[in-house]
């Protein structure tokens, strides 16, 4: 999956490559679009698809003394990305945690 640095809540870094993420746990000096997450740490693929079957490889690597909680999934592209909001299908997310 390539990441679509637009969404990516200020507190992630992507790799330049925008394959990976890492939090930082410091919010970054970014521009507060429409596009970009501002509650939840979350990134939006660039790849988008209607239907059909899809897999993807998540490697988690947690350090020590982090927080563990971490999850990976699907989004409506029209997610809401400003304010809390309840990972649901009901909101247009379905993920694992």
């Amino acid at each position: 999956v390539t990441l679509d640095p637009k969404t990516a809540h200020s507190e992630l870094v992507l790799t330049e490559d925008l394959r990976c993420m890492r939090w930082q746990g410091v919010w970054q000096d970014v521009p507060d679009t429409p596009e970009r997450f501002s509650f939840w740490r979350c990134v939006l693929g660039r790849e988008m698809f209607q239907e059909g079957k899809h897999c993807w490889e998540v490697g988690v690597k947690a350090e020590l003394g982090a927080d563990p909680w971490w999850g990976a999934g699907v989004a409506r592209e029209s997610v809401k990305k400003k304010g809390r909001v309840l990972p649901s299908p009901a909101e247009g997310v379905w993920a694992v945690r």
